[in-house]
């Protein structure tokens, strides 16, 4: 909703922005929910909508259709506009400027007349490891198994016959970018997800395209990989402008009008470093929703190939270091909803932010265990590869005698859910000794006060801060950069540092010495114990 409703004299100043166009919308498509977000010039939330959504299993992966997509941005942004003028009076015929984001890598192929050539495959898909090993090998740079290139070379290595007519692929920010200017383009952190990037040109790394291009399977096909990839841009270039198609497309009503500019598309790791100021070198953050990951801004290039560890960029082309884990909440919303259902049965339904809330806590009240009471608890719904999982099969699994209490159970969620993003990021604070100076939480599920917070302090043993826009999530990040357009002749950092996050208030968790031992326990019997899930992948189908 909108905020600061109750204040007319700011409502009317606000109404005024809106007719002058001192606007910034962004709009992101998060894997549950796509989400539209129009800001101020100061950089407060005005009006948004979202759109609930869910991947589907189709021919074994994991995919959204294209009525979907659309019918979900359409939504959200009429539920935005809708907010608009019921708070502000104002029917929204004009914005400053507009961003898309979303979920990055994954594989949305085109033919030559612009027609998808298979369902779109997003990025928690892992039947690309044969592609990832002989890409990391050929480049000696990770190339993880749900990045674009690595799509596209399985496809080729599966002699799928498709492949021969791909004139264009791209990721699904990209995707929507392109229909509603024309344009295919991609922000260069999304592109960084798609296929390695210079950190010196901003562009492609062209000698990878060469040994791609070189590879005999690749030669034989009738395209080049340099004429199939978007064109990357640096945050504050401006993308192309909203046609009058792409105006309809947005605006199923005809009120928004075409012309206006929209800033290059960004992936979500992008997005959730512009909302938590975690741009400039040394800073970090972790993005937490159905996937999570941890990335932090490298002084250099990693000294080792490490397939945990992904190389990306921010959206001004800094190379940044990610642990990406395909699973987060999916498994714990799945338990809480149980709880509810529970409440429900009993006669006392409670709504989602008590019913979080009252289990979270529980998961640090004093009387749980550091460890969870020797109770595990593995989150996996789909593969993933930082541990070495193919599928997901989501399992709860304790001793006979292990100690069995609510706040325990949450303790061994949370825990769980935070344990395979950890793996990779040891590797770049152990291994490799890259130094954080500033690491920042960031998602819904640090709404409730402290307890994700001080669980993931505990995990990787450094003090996180949550800011006061730590809910606000990609879609808002995505608007900030759609204001960037406006100070592009200031660098990005120094843009957050002064005027985005120049008041923003913050909260602070340093890590708790039992709290860390009790984690590190947990994480060698949660490590120690993976062929519980290999055994479950092998003895439940996937599918009936």
């Amino acid at each position: 909703m909108a905020v600061m409703q109750n204040d007319s004299d700011q409502v009317a100043a606000i109404a005024e922005k809106i007719r002058a166009g001192k606007t910034s919308l962004g709009i992101e498509f998060g894997s549950t929910r796509i989400k539209a977000v129009l800001i101020d010039d100061t950089y407060r939330t005005i009006a948004s909508g979202d759109y609930n959504w869910a991947s589907h299993l189709e021919n074994g992966l994991w995919s959204y259709t294209l009525e979907e997509i659309w019918k979900g941005l359409q939504t959200a942004y009429a539920e935005m506009s809708n907010d608009v003028e019921a708070a502000y009076g104002e029917k929204l015929t004009r914005i400053g400027h507009i961003g898309f984001s979303a979920m990055m890598h994954g594989y949305l192929a085109f033919d030559k007349d612009g027609e998808l050539l298979v369902p779109f495959r997003t990025w928690q898909n892992t039947n690309t490891h044969e592609a990832h090993e002989k890409l990391s090998e050929l480049f000696q740079y990770n190339i993880p198994e749900r990045w674009s290139i690595a799509h596209l070379y399985q496809c080729v290595l599966n002699n799928e016959e498709h492949v021969s007519k791909v004139a264009f692929f791209t990721t699904l920010a990209g995707y929507v970018h392109w229909k509603l200017t024309g344009r295919k383009v991609l922000g260069v952190g999304d592109a960084s997800g798609m296929f390695p990037i210079d950190p010196e040109t901003h562009t492609w790394e062209t000698a990878f395209i060469d040994r791609f291009n070189a590879l005999p399977e690749v030669a034989a096909q009738p395209w080049k990989l340099e004429d199939l990839l978007p064109e990357p841009l640096v945050a504050g270039t401006p993308a192309g402008e909203l046609t009058e198609e792409g105006a309809r497309l947005l605006d199923t009503t005809g009120t928004l009008q075409p012309g206006i500019t929209l800033a290059p598309p960004e992936g979500d790791a992008g997005t959730g470093m512009m909302a938590t100021n975690s741009v400039r070198k040394r800073t970090g953050n972790v993005s937490a929703g159905t996937s999570i990951f941890a990335t932090v801004v490298l002084e250099g290039k990693l000294k080792a190939l490490h397939p945990e560890v992904d190389l990306v960029t921010t959206p001004a082309g800094d190379l940044a270091g990610m642990s990406h884990a395909n699973n987060f909440t999916s498994d714990l919303n799945a338990w809480v909803g149980l709880f509810g259902q529970f409440a429900e049965a009993l006669g006392h339904p409670v709504d989602a932010g008590t019913l979080y809330g009252t289990l979270f806590r529980a998961a640090i009240a004093d009387d749980v265990d550091a460890n969870c009471g020797g109770l595990l608890n593995y989150p996996f719904r789909s593969g993933e590869f930082l541990a070495g999982l193919p599928e997901g099969r989501p399992l709860f699994a304790r001793k006979p005698e292990a100690r069995m209490s609510l706040g325990n159970f949450m303790r061994a969620q949370l825990f769980g859910a935070f344990s395979p993003v950890k793996i990779g990021m040891d590797v770049m604070t152990k291994d490799e000794h890259v130094q954080v100076d500033s690491l920042v939480g960031h998602g819904g599920i640090f709404t409730t006060p402290k307890v994700a917070q001080k669980i993931l302090a505990a995990a990787f043993d450094t003090p996180i801060k949550v800011m006061a826009t730590a809910a606000e999530g990609g879609a808002w990040g995505m608007a900030v950069l759609g204001d960037y357009l406006w100070h592009a002749d200031e660098d990005l950092a120094d843009y957050l540092d002064n005027r985005v996050f120049a008041d923003a208030e913050s909260v602070t968790e340093t890590p708790d010495e039992k709290d860390v031992e009790g984690f590190e326990d947990f994480f060698a019997r949660f490590r120690a114990g993976l062929p519980i899930e290999h055994a479950a992948i092998a003895a439940i189908p996937l599918e009936d």
